[in-house]
């Protein structure tokens, strides 16, 4: 799976217009300028793009869409999770994997299993899975941990290939790079980890930035990644100054907000999201441009 998900993955946004239908000209414009750049794989029907507040058939329109356009021919990973195993299992059942390289699956949220819980979540998704899977911790807003320990174990699984962290603890990032097996990949789920991440062994991102960042946040990475860490500091820094408020009113509010400011799309978010506040527009725009 390196040759494929090394690098950068996009997390791609669902643009909404006012009335909240998919707004398919601006996920058009978002499209061209993320394959302007040399991003590695798109990332589709994840929490970015909202994936919670959208049906099953307009799920299947946007990655018939996305498809269609991509005409750089990107690997294209598809989010597929749920706090009920069977949900999923159903999914992968009944759902076409035309054109999906790669699954990502979240975490059991909501339930709080126990460590072996989890792992017999993941495995029985990884058994039933006809394309590679790939784990995601994101502890903010699972409420649960996927331990190392755990991780390590799930590792030894044929079809697992990796798992996206985005736990913030880079002790457990370490835990994980020293007891992997060679062929399991560790990629990061927070943007501005990514680069001590890369130090301790991680393979790449999967950006929320990238959706308006592509080409810097892809240099930074792909720099990262050839151990050039002097070179692509300043871009870290930049990214610093804005990262934390692309979940200040939660992702993707933040990201809608700056790709308004770039003429990408515009800010709308379904309930219970709600787009950015005044205040919150105020700082992005005096923030926004970076680069």
């Amino acid at each position: 799976m390196r040759d494929k998900f090394t690098g950068v993955g996009v997390a791609l946004i669902t643009p909404f217009n006012e009335d909240l239908s998919i707004d398919y000209p601006s996920l058009k414009k978002l499209l061209e300028h993320v394959m302007a750049s040399d991003v590695d794989y798109l990332v589709v029907n994840g929490t970015t793009s909202e994936a919670s507040t959208i049906s099953n058939a307009d799920k299947e329109a946007i990655f018939a869409f996305i498809k269609e356009h991509n005409t750089q021919g990107l690997p294209i990973m598809y989010g597929v999770g749920a706090n009920d195993t069977n949900h999923v299992l159903e999914t992968i059942k009944t759902m076409s994997f035309d054109g999906i390289d790669s699954i990502l699956t979240v975490s059991p949220y909501y339930n709080k299993p126990s460590q072996e819980g989890i792992y017999q979540h993941y495995k029985i998704i990884a058994d039933n899975s006809p394309v590679p899977v790939l784990l995601y911790n994101v502890p903010g807003r699972t409420s649960s941990n996927l331990s190392s320990s755990t991780t390590l174990r799930l590792a030894e699984h044929p079809n697992i290939f990796g798992i996206k962290e985005a736990s913030g603890d880079l002790a457990q990032c370490i835990e994980i790079a020293h007891g992997k097996p060679d062929d399991f990949m560790l990629i990061s789920g927070d943007d501005l980890l990514t680069i001590p991440m890369i130090s301790v062994g991680c393979e790449g991102s999967i950006s929320v930035l990238a959706n308006a960042y592509p080409k810097e946040f892809t240099q930074m990475v792909h720099g990262g990644l050839k151990g050039k860490f002097t070179e692509v500091f300043n871009i870290l820094g930049k990214f610093s100054t804005i990262n934390d408020y692309m979940y200040t009113e939660s992702n993707p509010v933040g990201i809608k907000e700056v790709l308004k400011n770039m003429g990408i799309c515009n800010n709308n978010v379904r309930l219970p999201l709600l787009p950015a506040s005044d205040e919150l527009q105020t700082i992005i725009k005096e923030k926004f441009d970076l680069f």
